[in-house]
C-alpha cells in the first residue's frame, strides 16, 4: 500500500530576535537522518536550523502527534568556537569571529571559555564560577556572583535574561572587564558564552544556538551523531542519536523566506521576478529584519541589492511594497531626503558591503535582489 505523507505548514517565524526568517515544515515521514535531509532539500531548502528559543517554540506548535523529531544538527570532524546566543542576526561583519585569548593556553584547557582581567581562558565546562548574563530587551549586562558550571550558567541566562554574553568587540571586551571589577573589587573568573564543539547545521548556517537535554550529547555507542528535537518530558530540548535504518523518525524542513536572486536587472523587473517565483520584493520595518537582510546581501555580486522600495515624486514619498509606512530607515548619507532627481524613478537598495545602509538608485539600474516567501 502506498504510504501516507502528512504535511503540515507551521506558521512563519515570527520573535523579538529573529523576524521573518524562514517558514518550518513537518513531515510526518519516517525516515532516518540522511534521508530526511535529501527529502527537505528536494522539496524544500534543508532539513530545520533552529537560531533561538522562539524558533523551538514556532517548529513545535504543530508536530504535538510525535514523541521526536529529527532537525539539521550533525556532528563533524572539526571542534570549533562560538557562542551561546546563536542567532546570526546578533553578529555583524566579523563580530562572532572575535577573539580575546591569553597565550599561554593548550587546546586541552576545556570547551568553555571565562574572562579575568578581560582575557579570555579556556576551561573545563564542569568547573564553576560566576557568570554574566545579556539581556537583549534592555541591552544590558547582567553579573551574577553564584558559583555554576557552564551549563547551568548558560540555563539560568537563558531563564532569566536571553543568554550568557556575546562579546562582540573590545569595546564590549571593556564594558564587561569592567561591570565585572565594580561587582567583585577585584579580577575573577566570571563564564562568558563562548564554547566549542563539532557540531553544525545541515544548511551549514553560522547558528550556533544549542539546547541540549541534561547529560546530551552522550553520543552513546560512538555513533550518536545526528539530532532530535523532543516533545515529551524534553519538550524543547535536544538529544543525540544514531543515523541508520533502525533509527527513523518524523522530521522539520524549512523553506527560506528571504532569497537572494543573483541575477542584475531593473527595480521594475527585479519585483516582476519576485511576484511570479516568490511573493514579493523584501520589505524592511524593523531593526530585526534588517539584520536579516544583511546576512542575506553579503553575498550578492552587485554592490547593492534592490529592496521592496520606492519614491513617489508626485507625493515626496518612500514606501513599502507590503504598504508599510517608512518608520524604521537606515539611509546612508545625502540619500533618501527626498531631493534626489527622481525624474526616472527611484527605488531603495540594501548596499551588501561596508556598514550596508540603504541607498536611492535609479530603477534602471540593474541590481541583485532579494524576494520573500512570506504572505502576510
Amino acid at each position: 500500500m502506498e504510504r501516507v505523507v502528512f504535511i503540515t505548514f507551521l506558521t512563519a517565524v515570527f520573535s523579538s530576535s529573529a523576524c521573518v526568517a524562514r517558514q518550518y515544515h513537518f513531515v510526518n515521514q519516517n525516515l532516518t537522518w540522511t534521508e530526511a535531509q535529501r527529502y527537505c532539500r528536494e522539496n524544500y531548502t534543508d532539513l530545520a536550523t533552529i537560531n533561538n528559543k522562539n524558533d523551538i517554540e514556532e517548529l513545535m506548535k504543530n508536530v504535538e502527534s510525535v514523541q521526536l523529531v529529527w532537525i539539521g544538527l550533525h556532528r563533524t570532524e572539526n571542534k570549533t568556537w562560538k557562542w551561546s546566543l546563536g542567532d546570526p542576526v546578533f553578529y555583524t561583519g566579523s563580530d562572532s569571529l572575535n577573539q580575546n585569548w591569553t597565550n599561554s593556553q593548550s587546546n586541552d584547557d576545556g570547551d568553555c571559555a571565562y574572562m579575568n582581567n578581560g582575557g579570555w581562558y579556556k576551561s573545563q565546562c564542569s568547573n564553576k564560577t560566576s557568570f554574566i548574563c545579556y539581556n537583549d530587551s534592555s541591552d544590558d549586562y547582567i553579573f551574577n556572583s553564584t558559583d555554576m558550571n557552564w551549563t547551568d550558567a548558560q540555563s539560568f541566562c537563558r531563564e532569566k535574561h536571553t543568554d550568557l554574553a556575546s562579546v562582540r568587540n573590545q569595546n564590549e571586551n571593556q564594558t564587561i572587564q569592567q561591570i565585572i571589577k565594580n561587582h567583585t573589587g577585584s579580577d575573577k573568573n566570571v563564564w562568558i558564552g563562548l564554547f566549542r564543539d563539532s557540531w553544525e547545521w545541515s544548511d551549514h548556517s553560522e547558528s550556533s544556538f544549542r539546547c541540549w537535554a541534561p547529560q546530551e550529547p552522550n553520543n552513546a555507542g560512538n555513533s550518536e551523531n545526528c539530532t532530535v528535537i523532543s516533545l515529551n518530558d524534553r519538550r524543547g530540548k535536544y538529544q543525540d542519536w544514531p543515523n541508520n535504518q533502525i533509527n527513523k523518525f518524523p522530521f522539520v524542513c524549512y523553506e527560506d523566506q528571504l532569497v537572494l536572486i543573483k541575477q542584475s536587472l531593473t527595480w521594475n523587473e527585479a519585483l516582476r521576478y519576485c511576484r511570479e517565483n516568490h511573493v514579493d520584493l523584501v520589505s524592511v520595518d524593523s531593526q530585526q529584519i534588517q539584520r536579516r537582510m544583511m546576512n542575506v546581501a553579503r553575498s550578492a555580486s552587485t554592490t547593492a541589492v534592490w529592496m521592496g522600495l520606492r519614491h513617489s515624486c508626485t507625493m515626496g514619498l518612500w514606501f513599502w511594497l507590503n504598504g508599510e509606512i517608512l518608520c524604521y530607515q537606515n539611509w546612508a548619507a545625502g540619500n533618501g531626503t527626498g531631493q534626489e532627481d527622481c525624474s526616472g524613478g527611484l527605488a531603495g537598495a540594501i548596499q551588501s558591503g561596508g556598514d550596508q545602509t540603504w541607498i536611492s538608485c535609479p530603477q534602471t539600474q540593474q541590481l541583485n535582489f532579494i524576494c520573500t516567501n512570506f504572505k502576510d
